[in-house]
């Protein structure tokens, strides 16, 4: 008998449930819920709550706090790839008077543009938006406390200053542009702006005591950009899959893998622990695995979403409590769980359907020097350089429709590759950003930078 690829054996689904059952007793949660998404599809849902007979499904909202700042990002995103602005720009360009100065839009979306990490004023996201009517309220006479460029500080008002941004260029409030070129295309009904029936409430839970406060549901105004939204695990499990695979209605896989590269500069303790920031999204380690996502919190409620590319499994864990469960621990022992439990199946070899000579005659073993390269034309389309054994510099390469090739990752990542061809048309060997390949270790017939003796390989005699 075999199980299909996409349902999970009963094994799983136990450790599952006992994942979130130990996280939301010892977190003590009012409720916890949580789902598994596999190869594009929920596979799984779970949920515990205090109140007996009555379990949240994956229908019902919770606050979602900070992920809201990945929907934020992804309409910069769109803005920048309609030409309407580019990342390098300084806010001032679109948003004149914020007293930012030189602060780049791609140094927002990534929290290093130096602004403060909250707003001036009482905690705002426990009071009303209208305290802060205008960006000159949420930002201060002081918006900036160091440098831009120089270093990731988390920021809050940085993406009501977004927010900000695509109402300027939009004409339309960010709430609107949300729901109509994110929410809508992308099927996410049941994720707003406002709480919508049925939805959870908010609790704060004493410290000490096993009893439990309300906690306050405010309308955040300017600062929405950065916490606003109400979701549920359906609506995010849908929203993990658009963030591998994109969707051409809202912005292309390629932007995505730009999304979720670390674009920040990191203390040396975040370097220790894994984390990094990317355009909107996070990157931590934890058990060996690469985890990209975003955590969120608000007052009365706990969310994370987490994704592992690598094993196309994402998690999401949502809770309604001020603090208790470490749902980003919750989330990525989901993904482990399964990842783990049942490997990804990869999906069959299959074929080029046509293939190119001239492709083909640069595949092969190559060499940078004395470093052996292997370089392979894969059924996706790309061409891939990487050591022949043994770790080092890789990346895949993208074509560029003239003959070259642009670096995908790492440290060619926007690199050109190129082959350079002799008077006769052979091939003398490969450019890479000025690195050159060649068939045999420091090939004579090359152009090797420096040369190559003359006298050719020696022993020591």
């Amino acid at each position: 008998m075999t199980t299909s690829q996409g349902e999970l054996l009963p094994g799983t689904r136990r450790a599952l449930l006992h994942r979130i059952a130990v996280a939301q007793a010892e977190g003590r949660a009012p409720s916890l819920v949580a789902a598994v998404v596999r190869d594009g599809a929920t596979v799984w849902t779970g949920a515990r709550t205090s109140v007996e007979g009555h379990a949240p499904d994956e229908y019902v909202q919770y606050r979602i706090g900070s992920i809201t700042k990945t929907f934020t990002a992804v309409l910069v995103l769109r803005l920048r790839d309609e030409g309407a602005l580019d990342l390098e720009d300084p806010i001032e360009k679109h948003l004149p008077g914020t007293g930012l100065g030189e602060v780049t839009v791609a140094e927002l979306l990534a929290h290093t543009g130096g602004l403060a990490a909250e707003t001036p004023g009482p905690w705002w996201e426990r009071s009303p938006g209208a305290l802060r009517p205008e960006l000159a309220d949420v930002l201060g006479e002081r918006p900036a406390l160091t440098a831009p460029g120089r270093r990731f500080h988390y920021s809050n008002p940085g993406y009501a200053v977004l927010g900000a941004l695509i109402e300027k260029l939009r004409g339309a409030p960010w709430e609107d542009v949300l729901r109509r070129e994110v929410l809508e295309p992308l099927g996410l009904h049941r994720t707003s702006a406002r709480p919508e029936a049925p939805h959870a409430g908010g609790w704060a839970v004493h410290p000490w005591a096993d009893v439990m406060l309300p906690e306050p549901t405010e309308d955040l105004g300017r600062m929405a950009a950065a916490g606003q939204l109400w979701s549920t695990t359906g609506d995010l499990a849908r929203f993990a899959v658009f963030l591998v695979n994109g969707d051409e209605r809202v912005l292309s896989a390629e932007t995505l893998r730009e999304m979720r590269t670390p674009s920040a500069p990191h203390e040396a303790a975040d370097v220790a622990s894994g984390y990094a920031y990317c355009l909107g999204m996070e990157i931590r380690r934890r058990n060996g695995r690469s985890l990209v996502g975003h955590t969120g919190s608000l007052p009365g409620f706990l969310a994370c979403l987490m994704i592992s590319v690598e094993d196309d499994v994402a998690a999401i864990a949502l809770a309604n409590c001020t603090s208790g469960p470490l749902l980003f621990a919750v989330a990525a022992d989901l993904v482990r769980i399964v990842a783990e439990a049942e490997p990804r199946i990869p999906a069959p070899w299959k074929p080029l359907g046509e293939a190119d000579r001239s492709l083909l005659e640069l595949t092969g073993q190559w060499y940078w020097g004395t470093y052996a390269f292997v370089l392979r034309l894969t059924s996706d389309g790309l061409v891939s350089l990487g050591p022949l054994t043994g770790a080092g510099r890789r990346s895949r390469f993208r074509p560029n429709g003239d003959g070259t090739w642009a670096g995908l990752e790492g440290y060619y990542s926007g690199e050109l590759l190129r082959a350079v061809r002799r008077p006769d048309g052979s091939v003398s060997h490969l450019d890479l950003g000025s690195f050159v390949f060649t068939r045999e270790p420091y090939g004579e017939d090359a152009s090797v930078p420096g040369g190559v003796d003359p006298e050719g390989w020696r022993g020591i005699g």
